[in-house]
């Protein structure tokens, strides 16, 4: 099985060991992203409504260096600081994706990288 890295300089240095978005049998996926600012490297965004914009136009960054966009997202998998926020993240979610919509799991984290309030983390077809 190949695997492709994808890099990209529109987006903050990892923060650990890890590839950003990888590529195995034309299948992209991202690792979590949480609300990095491409530009500070710091956590933007404020509320989970501000971080679920942040980390959506990451992970557009991620998407589109492999040649793909958030219509081809076949999965995603949610991490929330507190499931509290459910409901605002949902709803900044669904500003992005449209029908039909990408396999979700939303679950509640212990905590999140750098405090985030939001991870997200997708799967690309």
């Amino acid at each position: 099985m190949a695997r492709q890295i994808v890099s990209t300089n529109k987006l903050a240095p990892a923060v650990g060991p890890f590839s950003t978005p990888i590529v195995s049998n034309g299948l992209l996926l991202s690792s979590g992203q949480v609300a990095l600012d491409p530009e500070t490297a710091r956590l933007t965004g404020g509320d989970v409504a501000g971080q679920t914009h942040r980390v959506m136009k990451n992970l557009q960054i991620v998407l589109e260096a492999a040649g793909k966009s958030l219509a081809d997202v076949v999965k995603s998998t949610v991490y929330l600081a507190d499931m509290g926020d459910f409901a605002a993240m949902n709803a900044v979610y669904g500003e992005y994706f449209k029908p039909p919509y990408p396999a979700r799991t939303t679950i509640q984290a212990a905590a999140l990288p750098l405090g985030a309030l939001v991870e997200i983390e997708v799967m690309a077809a």
